[in-house]
């Protein structure tokens, strides 16, 4: 027997009850899942309907489409909303979006995220969290994950630079500034996620959930555990890509700023780590250099709650439209496609340190900013 569960409709988004269990399935399949409003909408309606329900134990968000989870926010609605001229519905969608991001964080049910295909930008917005509410993250041999931002303009938002923060060493810096895309292997090395399952199994385990007796959220999240258990992500996580360059991360990119962490990159000799090096620096040659600075400092500053990160992604998000290089990045990338950004800063060593503090200035007083009531 399966619910409806939530009044704000779209045809984006299915939101429902089986089995005492509330998920929530991303249907834009032709946009991989990419957030709009209405979808962001939707899901928060529906969690704040279940967050008091006794009849809802635990959350799912899943996608039924193989290529993606979900790759992000409706960039081609943003760009549209900076020709138009229209900074309200570009505040709206964010300030929105990360509302929605929050509220999964502090979540007081398990929260599971079945991360299949594409997940990037949005997507690890709507998927973090979950480790933060007994849930799980459960990647699949199909996972592409990544905070590819600056290869656009912009940073690494939806509070990713929280979880960011807190890989192994510089993962979180390196994963950050070059928009690097990982593998399920990957990301449990890193701390992203916690559980893997062989795409070909979502199914049976979506079965399993509607039909097994629970009484409490742990019990589904036992369940998921227990089925997930019987799945080897190949390469293991201490054999990972990331594993394997985890001293050439930590030697480079734990420098302070970027225009080290670019001339220690130059300066390499050994000769394996000589290679990844170019490649890296040949990365960085094509990203934002004031994204990347920016993206850098995210990562650093996020030590505080996600409240207070949210707050700044969204003074952010303000200041990269109107100062920064996401429009051009968009353009560049997305609109256009010709790749060929006319970048603010030509080079790395261009930018400035007060040219970053400037990005992070508010345009709001804490007493007006959007975001002022979230705490945790």
């Amino acid at each position: 027997m399966s619910t409806p569960a939530s009044p704000v409709l779209s045809d984006e988004i299915n939101t429902y009850i089986a089995n005492r269990i509330g998920f929530i399935e991303l249907e834009r399949p032709k946009a991989l899942n990419a957030l709009s409003t209405g979808m962001i909408r939707a899901m928060h309606a529906a969690l704040e309907i279940w967050r008091e329900d006794p009849d809802v134990l635990a959350v799912v968000v899943r996608s039924q489409h193989a290529r993606a989870f979900c790759a992000g926010g409706d960039i081609r609605f943003l760009y549209e909303s900076v020709q138009r001229g229209d900074e309200a519905a570009r505040d709206t969608f964010f300030t929105e979006e990360y509302r929605l991001n929050h509220t999964i964080f502090t979540y007081p049910k398990p929260y599971i995220a079945l991360m299949n295909g594409v997940v990037m930008g949005g997507g690890m917005g709507i998927s973090q969290g979950a480790h933060r509410t007994g849930g799980l993250r459960v990647v699949t041999g199909s996972t592409r994950m990544a905070m590819p931002e600056t290869r656009i303009g912009l940073f690494p938002d939806v509070g990713a630079g929280w979880f960011l923060a807190r890989t192994p060493g510089a993962l979180g810096r390196y994963l950050a500034v070059t928009g690097e895309t990982i593998g399920a292997a990957d990301a449990l090395y890193a701390g992203l996620a916690d559980a893997y399952i062989d795409d070909a199994a979502l199914p049976a385990l979506i079965d399993t959930l509607r039909r097994e007796g629970f009484e409490r959220g742990s019990q589904v999240v036992e369940c998921i555990a227990r089925e997930t258990a019987a799945h080897k992500v190949v390469p293991t996580p201490d054999t990972s890509s990331l594993a394997d360059t985890r001293a050439l991360i930590d030697r480079h990119f734990a420098l302070p700023d970027m225009p080290q962490i670019l001339a220690s990159l130059d300066a390499e000799r050994d000769c394996e780590a000589a290679e990844w090096a170019e490649q890296t620096v040949g990365v960085l040659r094509e990203r934002s250099p004031l994204s990347m600075a920016v993206s850098l400092e995210v990562v650093t500053r996020a030590e505080a709650t996600m409240a207070d990160v949210l707050r700044r992604d969204l003074d952010l998000t303000r200041t990269s439209f109107e100062h920064g290089d996401v429009v051009e990045g968009i353009r560049a990338r997305i609109i256009d496609k010709d790749n060929a950004p006319n970048w603010r800063f030509a080079r790395i060593e261009d930018v400035r340190a007060d040219d970053v503090a400037k990005m992070f200035e508010s345009p709001w007083t804490l007493a007006e900013h959007p975001l002022r009531d979230l705490q945790g």
